[in-house]
């Protein structure tokens, strides 16, 4: 194998990035946790509001967002189901696949909680930027 070429401040660029990313995954588990639900509940729904093109997203799409085993997400989706966040519907064009869309309750939990981490993300600018590791540096 090869030697690395990466250098002590490459090091400490790629250190502070990962410490930055985690303090903000850290705050986010925070304030889903303060709001009643899972981080992972948090990233379900904002997953469903999020998908590109539309208002829902299926099971298997979440799971790849989520990067998690499909069962897990089926899981998730239940318990988001039972706390009235989200709801399970038939896909019209293809009845083996299921719809996850936001239900009102889910909504407007969702924006609170986008809100707090909007506001989060600003705190951190100039602070939380995706490093450059030139090699040749």
């Amino acid at each position: 194998m090869a030697a690395s070429r990466l250098s002590k401040p490459h090091f400490e660029t790629l250190a502070e990035f990962r410490y930055q990313m985690r303090r903000f995954e850290r705050f986010s588990e925070l304030a889903a946790r303060e709001a009643g639900i899972t981080p992972q509940q948090y990233l379900l729904m904002l997953q469903v509001k999020g998908m590109p093109g539309r208002d829902w997203a299926s099971v298997g799409e979440l799971a790849e967002r989520l990067q998690m085993q499909h069962h897990g997400a089926v899981a998730l989706v239940t318990r988001c189901e039972a706390q009235g966040l989200v709801e399970k519907r038939p896909d019209e064009a293809d009845r083996r696949q299921v719809q996850v869309h936001l239900r009102p309750a889910g909504e407007q939990l969702l924006r609170q909680l986008a809100d707090l981490h909007r506001a989060e993300l600003k705190s951190l600018r100039g602070v939380f930027a995706v490093p450059q590791i030139d090699l040749e540096s």
